[in-house]
């Protein structure tokens, strides 16, 4: 009987080891259950944040799927101390097995499965824990983890011999979710401590692999003091393995959690509207003409244009990776390196905030005060203004989602007048306040815009780029999306086509209002009415009569042909004479590109917003270079040069001379368009460009005082902020004592005869 039960015991275990191996075996070539195919295991992680970097080699920001904002680190960037940390807490013979701990593995089956002791420790290795993050589920039950264990084992075991302990360690550091949008150790290291991985100290380490047992359990904001007793076990765990003397083992234990906390979001930070702008243009479709809506048939040619043209439109889905896929900025962990310099990007951000926000914005709302229409002008009538404010209503996402829940319009109306809680913007941080949707969009509309972007003069690299006020309340960028009537700005334009036509800066013509057509255009002032003056006088006086003069002599399709050559998109503008005084619209950014033509001897550069970009392995695979076209000859750019330069000497961009002390050799012009709805002011020295736009979210809020609306009030001195700001700082190399590249001795007229004495320029209008 005795013989009879030992060969019974004897089988079951043989049965047992026979059917485990089976199982095995079955689990190891993916008969049962899940085994990952050897392309997946060979890249395990596939979803990797990319990055953006600044020219100055700063990253602004991460663009990533699903709050998995993991950027990818190397092992040689890790801190020895996050690597002991790991080791010591997690996994103390990580060295010495090969993916399955044994003695952990039998210790924790006795101790904790037979004994029911939970301070016994885990039996799973580091290799294990990384099986289990890449592809286990989290499981609904007991009996389902248990099954889902030998799977892990397996893994494991294919993970130990597809890569070394280093990069095992390094792939379960990068994986890790550390809470808060903190998911890889670099991003964990930057959101707790500010640092990069391979600064931190001891007590750091520790403190973030603490966090690997629980992280939402042991959350350092929440719960500190429950967080900062993890982290001496862990250190405790370090002193036991030998990584840590007694003497930092209690200098760490007694130091403070030391947080320099801050929650990752992509709103925040330096050039958002800029990073927002780039997402979308990288990860643009061909562009399809049935996605566009009728009103926006511009759009459509501008994409188009740009999918041909441009390598960086639609990059992610032009390009292939090595497994034919196109790319995909969220989750392949590119590393994009634009030309945008954070510090000059803070002073342009700055120059806005103190120009618009501090003067302009209580100056609006001042003269809003005695408006009935408020913030609309005067020249609107009631039934005008509730025009807008319905088409406003219908175009808000309360009005959509009402709709799709199958409100009527009474009762949608009703609901738009009913007073609720809100969170509104402020120059002086977010208020709530109890208002009503309708009151909420009045509210909103009142805040002046702007756009602003600065190029390099020779390469149309963009070196700081603003879309608006404030991108989380204010989303719609002014700088590239956004398109308004560049009013005077067009000028220069037309005087180029001029000269390339024979005439002379120095030519004059009569400065009468003449009637052509149908058309008799205005003018703010009489000055000189009746008498002979030079295209350089009326250039820097920004007349209108003699634009219309010079316009009168062009074929209109003549100036939109190299309007097209400048850069700017005229699709649907209709050939005519008022063209001269530019009712047409354009972008901040398509305006800073065509003036670069002036400072670059002719050639238009396109704007370069990205130099380079690298995969998450830091291969280049794609290297961008200035696009640039001659636009007008060298003789013609040397001469709107001086005509430009005037601008700002004698005419109507004087004030950046007298008011704001900028003396360094610049040309410029100043745009204001009717009723003052748009306020512009171009701008640039020899190795800058810069534009800027000022004005209401519709054309009808604007100031109704031409002393407050005209672009040399409301933009110029954002150009002017900004560039003190850029000369000041001696590490960006721009000098005020730069000069213009013109040929000594050039002479822009056949013979120059005197100008007319410029009057007060508070006295010119545009």
């Amino acid at each position: 009987m005795r013989k009879i039960f030992i060969r019974f015991l004897w089988g079951i275990l043989c049965t047992g080891i026979l059917f485990s191996a089976i199982a095995f075996v079955a689990i190891w070539n993916g008969w049962i259950g899940y085994m990952p195919d050897i392309e997946d295991l060979q890249n395990p992680i596939s979803r990797y944040a990319s990055q953006i970097y600044s020219a100055d080699g700063k990253i602004i920001g991460t663009y990533n799927i699903n709050r998995e904002n993991r950027v990818h680190i190397n092992y040689d960037n890790l801190s020895p101390n996050i690597v002991n940390a790991l080791i010591a807490t997690e996994d103390e013979r990580f060295y010495d097995h090969s993916g399955i701990d044994f003695i952990a593995l039998g210790r924790a089956v006795v101790k904790r499965g037979l004994l029911g002791q939970e301070s016994a420790g885990g039996g799973s290795t580091i290799t294990q824990q990384l099986a289990k993050q890449l592809y286990s589920n989290t499981a609904n039950s007991t009996i389902e983890r248990l099954l889902q264990k030998p799977i892990e084992w397996c893994i494991a075991v294919k993970l130990e011999r597809y890569y070394t302990k280093s990069e095992i360690i390094t792939m379960y550091l990068n994986y890790f979710d550390f809470l808060h949008n903190a998911v890889g150790i670099k991003t964990a290291s930057n959101v707790y401590f500010n640092k990069d991985p391979k600064e931190l100290s001891v007590s750091e380490a520790a403190m973030l692999i603490g966090l690997c047992k629980n992280p939402s359990f042991f959350n350092p904001v929440r719960y500190p003091d429950r967080c900062k007793e993890r982290r001496n076990v862990v250190l405790g765990q370090m002193l036991k393995a030998g990584y840590l003397s007694e003497n930092e083992y209690e200098s760490a234990c007694n130091s403070d959690l030391k947080l320099d906390f801050h929650r990752p979001d992509h709103k925040d930070g330096t050039a958002t509207y800029f990073r927002e702008f780039l997402r979308q243009y990288m990860m643009a479709k061909r562009p399809d003409k049935n996605n566009y809506p009728s009103w926006n048939k511009v759009q459509y040619s501008i994409d188009s244009l740009a999918w041909e043209t441009d390598p960086l439109y639609g990059w992610c889905n032009k390009n292939f990776k090595k497994n034919g896929d196109t790319y995909n900025v969220y989750t392949d962990g590119l590393k994009i390196f634009t030309t945008i310099d954070t510090r000059m990007q803070k002073y342009a951000e700055d120059a806005m905030l103190r120009h618009v926000g501090r003067y302009l914005q209580p100056e609006f709302s001042k003269e809003n005060r005695k408006k009935a229409n408020a913030p609309f002008t005067t020249a609107l009538k009631p039934s005008e203004v509730k025009s807008i404010m319905t088409r406003a209503i219908r175009q808000s996402e309360r009005y959509r989602v009402m709709k799709e829940n199958g409100a009527s319009e009474e009762e949608i109306n009703e609901a738009f007048r009913k007073k609720t809680e809100m969170t509104v913007f402020t120059y002086n941080g977010d208020i709530d306040t109890t208002m009503s949707p309708l009151d909420s969009i009045r509210y909103v509309k009142s805040f002046l815009r702007s756009g602003f972007v600065s190029m390099d003069a020779k390469t149309g690299a963009v070196k700081a780029y603003v879309g608006g006020i404030n991108f989380n309340h204010f989303k719609y960028d002014m700088a590239t999306s956004g398109r308004r009537q560049v009013g005077s700005t067009t000028k220069p334009f037309l005087y180029a086509l001029s000269l390339e036509n024979g005439m002379s800066p120095c030519d004059r013509v009569l400065n009468v209002q003449t009637t052509y057509g149908n058309w008799t255009p205005r003018n703010g002032s009489r000055s000189h009415y009746g008498e002979m003056v030079s295209l350089k006088w009326g250039l820097a006086q920004s007349n209108n009569w003699i634009s219309a003069n010079l316009m009168s002599r062009i074929n209109p399709q003549d100036f939109l042909r190299i309007l097209r050559e400048f850069g700017i998109n005229t699709t649907g503008v209709y050939p005519s004479m008022v063209l001269c005084l530019g009712p047409y619209e354009a972008s901040v950014c398509e305006m800073v590109s065509a003036y670069t033509t002036f400072a670059n001897g002719g050639i238009h550069c396109s704007p370069m917003f990205v130099s380079k970009i690298e995969d998450s392995e830091g291969n280049v695979i794609a290297n961008f270079q200035p696009r640039m076209n001659e636009v007008i000859s060298e003789t013609c750019a040397y001469q709107m040069l001086e005509m430009l330069q005037g601008v700002i000497n004698n005419g109507t961009g004087g004030r950046m001379r007298y008011k704001y002390g900028i003396e360094c050799e610049m040309g410029g012009k100043t745009g204001t368009t009717n009723r003052n709805s748009d306020a512009w002011f171009m701008g640039f020295t020899p190795s800058l460009v810069s534009g800027c736009w000022v004005g209401g979210e519709d054309r009808d809020i604007h100031f109704d005082s031409t002393r407050m609306g005209q672009g040399a009030n409301m933009a110029l001195p954002i150009w002017a902020y900004y560039m003190k700001k850029v000369f000041a700082d001696k590490s960006l190399g721009y000098s005020p004592e730069e000069k213009f590249d013109i040929p000594y001795g050039f002479n822009s007229c056949q013979s120059e005869e005197d100008e007319f004495q410029e009057e007060s320029i508070e006295d010119v209008f545009e």
